[in-house]
């Protein structure tokens, strides 16, 4: 038996072990969590104490080197990570990628070593691609492209999404899925946003990292609302990038199996809490897919105010991505009438 199948095997064992762990050490978290989160709101260091050491901890990809085999999906938090991968990996399968969990199949390498593998496969794990039929694999990550090792043989996705809508899906993903009763005020979580200390780290940063790398052969530039407004578009795309001709019938069943819908249905497939909380019922990840919809959680004030700071950023590090024909031109009217929806797209 090879290496790699071996510690598949053994952390198949041991996960059942690492569930309950992980639940009593939850509860017991946020009992003694409590306190120290009382204390540092007092000092106004929260949340920002968290985020921080969120992204100090899963700052690194490692030292596994990219290669012919690997497809990387780069999204910024909240910006339409699960959807793009789970496109990747049907393309990958030819629209037959079956798992109890996607993770069970793709490698997310920033993960601390202590929570890695209880959660993902491992990214030396040669399974996923050994096992596909067009012998490619998925790679998730949030970081920038100067975090990410290069390699002109591997192929990149990069994703951004609406800043203000990414934010309105990380205050309900964090609020429900990691802090509960413990989620800090909208503002709070607002000023952080607009901060270097903002969750996966600064939306324009992100942005700019990969956007000075579009023009190259294996890196792909999409945003969220060019994905929405055009499904097959976006598969045929992602598929040509990894090398992939799909049949009519293979790029039938990749729309079918990464529609909002369908995706929706088996929304516990790719939710982080049932790796340790498999009964919990509902998933936290497939919320709503909309774009434009800002508005239901942020006033216009609040609006304009991501605008401006990103504008900023974005002018700061010399990037030329066009956020006012993005994000805060007809994307604004969207976000204020119900019956606009669609974004226009900077590419």
């Amino acid at each position: 038996m090879s290496r790699a199948n071996t510690r598949r095997l053994r952390n198949r064992r041991h996960r059942g072990m690492r569930r309950v762990v992980a639940v009593v050490g939850r509860w017991l978290g946020l009992l003694l969590a409590w306190p120290i989160i009382r204390v540092l709101d007092l000092l106004g260091r929260w949340p920002g104490a968290m985020t921080r050491t969120m992204n100090r901890a899963m700052g690194r990809f490692g030292s596994y080197p990219p290669g012919e085999h690997d497809v990387l999906v780069c999204s910024y938090f909240k910006s339409g990570t699960n959807w793009t991968m789970h496109i990747a990996l049907q393309i990958a399968y030819r629209g037959a990628a079956s798992f109890e969990h996607i993770h069970d199949l793709v490698a997310w390498p920033e993960l601390p070593s202590r929570w890695g593998s209880a959660i993902a496969v491992p990214v030396e794990d040669e399974t996923p691609w050994r096992n596909s039929p067009t012998g490619l694999r998925v790679i998730k990550t949030h970081l920038r492209a100067d975090q990410v090792p290069y390699n002109p043989a591997a192929r990149y996705i990069c994703v951004v999404r609406d800043p203000k809508d990414a934010f309105v899906s990380s205050y309900h993903f964090v609020r429900d899925s990691l802090l509960e009763s413990l989620m800090c005020s909208k503002e709070k979580w607002l000023r952080t946003f607009l901060s270097p200390d903002a969750m996966s780290g600064p939306w324009a940063e992100h942005l700019n990292s990969w956007w000075t790398l579009r023009q190259r052969d294996n890196v792909l530039f999409l945003t969220y609302e060019q994905m929405k407004r055009d499904l097959p578009g976006t598969v045929r795309r992602i598929a040509a990038l990894m090398g992939v001709p799909l049949s009519s019938e293979e790029l039938a069943a990749v729309v079918r199996q990464t529609s909002f819908e369908h995706m929706r249905q088996i929304g516990d497939r790719f939710d982080l809490n049932h790796r340790v909380r498999p009964r919990q019922a509902g998933s936290s990840m497939i919320r709503r897919g909309e774009t434009g919809t800002s508005r239901e959680l942020l006033t216009p004030e609040e609006q304009v105010r991501i605008d401006a700071y990103c504008r900023a950023e974005l002018a700061r590090l010399g990037c030329d991505f066009d956020y006012g024909r993005a994000y805060a031109g007809p994307a604004a009217v969207s976000a204020a009438a119900p019956e606009a929806r669609a974004a226009t797209s900077p590419t």
